[in-house]
């Protein structure tokens, strides 16, 4: 707590780097808010259109800024010590924020359980992932250059470039022309409560969601069907399992 300063110019060296890290997280929550003003006047649509033109061009100028503050050059968009990492450094970094990611979420949803109770959490978590999945599926189309009805190919291609792609164990199978169905082998978080003897959690209802948002985001033709998800009985092999078709 900085209880002394009158404004950030009376802050010690260390005080400093504090207000520093909270000026970032300010920036971010700011940044998600335009977002989430922008999706509630507009329409999701026009808020992810809004979204990937305002993120282009903002964090080009903030990492010219930064670049020119810490002595790297941008390449291709890219910040050079991240091209200049060993490859296995490389992964082990991407491995590490997809990890971050995943524990932003279970930090978020405990916070909530642990004062409202778990019908709370799992209302808001829900209702998170209505919100991140068509996200999340805009920026893997963005990042792909993958065109608005890309079919069954383009979903297959999609899957591999989530967040738990870096963290889990995912598998297609049962293809066929018009369908194919996807399981989730191995799961961060299942897999602990395995480890610590709890049953399963009850993702099901986050997993319609989070499943079928995310797969009409990339063509609004398919359609998702529920396999099994916990607490539903399933295999050793899959966690949950989902089926995509497109007819």
């Amino acid at each position: 707590m900085l209880k002394d300063a009158k404004n950030s110019s009376d802050l010690n060296h260390e005080e400093t780097a504090k207000y520093v890290v909270d000026l970032f997280h300010r920036t971010i929550i700011h940044h998600a808010l335009w977002f989430s003003e922008v999706k509630h006047q507009m329409g999701m649509e026009k808020a992810l259109e809004v979204l990937h033109t305002a993120s282009k061009k903002s964090y080009g100028i903030q990492m010219k800024h930064l670049g020119s503050l810490f002595g790297f050059e941008m390449r291709d968009g890219v910040p050079s010590p991240l091209l200049e990492m060993a490859p296995e450094k490389l992964e082990e970094l991407k491995s590490r924020v997809a990890k971050n990611w995943l524990v932003n979420d279970g930090v978020w949803f405990q916070a909530i359980e642990f004062t409202e109770g778990m019908n709370e959490a799992k209302r808001c978590n829900d209702s998170c992932w209505a919100q991140f999945s068509p996200f999340e599926a805009s920026s893997i189309k963005q990042l792909l250059g993958i065109g608005d009805a890309p079919g069954l190919e383009g979903l297959k291609r999609a899957l591999g470039f989530r967040v738990y792609e870096a963290i889990n164990v995912q598998s297609i199978v049962e293809e066929t022309e018009k369908s194919f169905v996807f399981q989730m082998n191995r799961c961060r978080v299942q897999n602990a409560r395995k480890r610590k003897g709890l049953d399963d959690y009850p993702c099901k209802s986050g997993g319609m969601v989070e499943y079928s948002y995310f797969a009409r985001a990339i063509d609004s033709r398919i359609k998702t069907e529920c396999l099994g998800c916990p607490p539903d009985a399933h295999p050793a092999e899959w966690f949950c399992a989902w089926k995509f078709s497109l007819e």
